[in-house]
């Protein structure tokens, strides 16, 4: 079985109604990027820190995966999916998706800040951390969440993961962030790359792209007719 790897971002959660960065008028504007999702911004203003990620955690609860993460769940029966998103949220398993690997950490756990090794899944029916809620070495928990100017654990696997491909896809990331953008190094020569996004994305590769100028929904349907003619 060919292994398909996928890369998804911000674009394969968008439709579902998922806030992005870009968005305007939603969750992100009413926050500074500084204050939210740096470490600078949880020694500032811890407080501020977990009522933001308690907002994402409310948001999640009522948003269900869309036809983009249901199409690649679908893949699975002829392809080994694997898939790598620098999203946080769960829409992915929660579509049937078997193999996740979440580069940027994941809304639904959290961990100590005293303690790498400790991460905790929040309950669905309590989803929040309080100041004060700590782990057992007492370090207050934190978010889950790899913040701009923290390393990414999770990258080796990724690279990793990534040349192995048979097959690649990106949805629905502009390919500027890194070192998730870089990731497109280690595709293996000659393996064909379909990049879905109904924006323009440039990248620097000019061989074995086929670019499908769709949102993930409706471009996940056009991957799955490609791959299974």
């Amino acid at each position: 079985m060919k292994k398909l790897v996928v890369l998804s971002g911000a674009g394969m959660s968008a439709e579902s109604g998922i806030s992005t960065f870009r968005d305007s008028g939603g969750l992100w504007d009413q926050y500074r990027v500084e204050d939210v999702a740096t470490p600078e911004g949880w020694i500032r203003n811890p407080a501020m820190v977990l009522d933001f990620y308690a907002e994402r955690r409310r948001q999640l609860l009522d948003v269900e995966p869309n036809e983009g993460h249901l199409g690649l769940a679908r893949l699975e029966s002829s392809f080994d999916v694997r898939i790598i998103t620098q999203n946080i949220d769960n829409l992915h398993e929660r579509a049937g998706s078997s193999h996740v690997l979440h580069l940027h950490g994941e809304l639904t756990k959290v961990c100590s800040s005293c303690d790498a090794n400790f991460i905790l899944e929040l309950p669905s029916e309590a989803p929040y951390i309080r100041l004060g809620d700590k782990c057992p070495l007492g370090g207050q928990l934190r978010p889950f969440i790899v913040w701009f100017g923290e390393a990414v654990p999770a990258i080796d696997d990724a690279v990793s993961i990534t040349s192995q491909a048979d097959i690649y896809a990106v949805i629905g990331t502009s390919l500027n962030v890194y070192p998730a953008a870089g990731l497109l190094n280690y595709v293996p020569r000659g393996v064909p790359i379909f990049l879905i996004d109904p924006k323009e994305v440039t990248t620097y590769l000019s061989e074995n792209i086929t670019f499908i100028r769709q949102p993930a929904s409706t471009g996940v349907l056009e991957l799955e007719r490609l791959l299974l003619k």
